[in-house]
């Protein structure tokens, strides 16, 4: 969780302003999701905005997953998520309580219900995938 103490470290520091800004650069920094993956199987839903979310088996079990979002806050959340669980064993990741593990960013306090509600379906998502995996 070393990427993920290191965000929020920087995040504790930060005003509302630029914790929209530290957001919105994490959602930068995600790796770019190639078009062909933003489908219908891969939309998260209950998002305001949307939001695709796609597995891929890494070196052994490790899970690295795909993302991507056409809302920059959003999107930033969605690296926020990913942080939490990137390049990790499947079965890990299934077991893995996303959201305790996001609680001291305090998003829903920090942003809008709007662009956090579809933050439990993406947690959801990305814990389906993996145990979908981690099974075989």
């Amino acid at each position: 969780m070393s990427q993920l103490d290191d965000i929020l470290e920087e995040y504790e520091f930060l005003d509302a302003d630029e914790r929209y800004r530290l957001l919105i650069d994490l959602g930068r920094k995600l790796e770019p999701m190639p078009e062909a993956l933003k489908t219908d199987a891969t939309l998260v839903r209950g998002c305001s905005a949307s939001v695709w979310v796609y597995p891929v088996a890494a070196d052994g079990n490790a899970l690295h997953f795909l993302a991507d979002s056409n809302a920059a806050i959003t999107k930033g959340i969605v690296a926020l998520v990913l942080a939490a669980v990137q390049d990790r064993p499947a079965g890990e990741v299934a077991e893995t309580d996303i959201a305790a593990v996001l609680a001291p960013f305090d998003l829903k306090n920090q942003l809008s219900s709007n662009r956090t509600q579809g933050v439990p379906n993406m947690i959801a998502l990305v814990r389906e995938h993996a145990a979908r995996i981690a099974q075989g």
